[in-house]
């Protein structure tokens, strides 16, 4: 089987003739060293700091817009290196509390259909994040990684080296070194994708893709909105 996800959504009300979002509480608890972050970044998200205790370990609670949280359960371990310990629970209906930062980076997407390589992901990977080991089946429009930028950069990962009579083992494939790379787990993919992205997902597989696969249309798009 295979199925389609869109990204995740708010069920919204409307509340004496106001549309109402829902709110959640959130209960974080990290070392001193990162309180700076977490709250830099959850006031972006519109939460509001309600309590704040402790030393060297802190522990505070937010009231927090439920889509607010969509997308910062993987910033938050970041932000606190694994440290960090964060559980929401539902806490009331509130009027909407205006827009909300989507995903700040933009996504790297896979130029063409074919078979990643060795050679194809080492040139990529000073763009980004790759998400995509060698030996992956990829086609155009899909996702394959984070991009160290605020856009989108379609990139060929499927790039092979050109053979020549001249040996150099330095530039085999074999010593090529991959870093930084980063396999996403379910719940990783919906935090990630945006509104004009899905999430495929199949028994063996998730893939991540653009909605529009053709880079032609999705740029005529994107100049029209301009």
């Amino acid at each position: 089987y295979e199925f389609q996800v869109s990204r995740p959504k708010v069920i919204t009300k409307i509340i004496d003739s106001e549309l109402c979002e829902p709110m959640e509480r959130l209960h974080i608890d990290v070392p001193q060293a990162h309180v700076g972050a977490v709250i830099e970044k959850l006031g972006r998200r519109r939460g509001t700091l309600e309590s704040m205790h402790g030393n060297e370990r802190v522990r505070m609670e937010f009231i927090i817009p439920a889509r607010g949280l969509l997308g910062y359960r993987s910033e938050f371990l970041t932000d606190t290196r694994g440290e960090g310990i964060l559980a929401a629970v539902y806490e009331r209906y509130e009027p909407m509390h205006g827009d909300i930062p989507q995903r700040g980076a933009g996504a790297l997407i896979c130029y063409e259909t074919g078979e990643t390589t060795q050679y194809g992901l080492f040139g990529a990977q000073d763009r980004g994040t790759l998400f995509i080991p060698p030996q992956t089946p990829v086609y155009a429009g899909m996702i394959c990684g984070r991009s160290n930028r605020g856009e989108d950069i379609v990139i060929n990962i499927c790039r092979k080296k050109h053979i020549t009579n001249v040996r150099n083992a330095a530039a085999s494939e074999d010593s090529l070194r991959l870093v930084g790379m980063h396999i996403l787990s379910l719940e990783e993919c919906l935090e990630f994708i945006d509104d004009d992205e899905l999430l495929e997902v199949t028994p063996q597989s998730l893939r991540m893709r653009k909605r529009i696969l053709e880079h032609d249309k999705r740029m005529k798009i994107a100049s029209k909105n301009k």
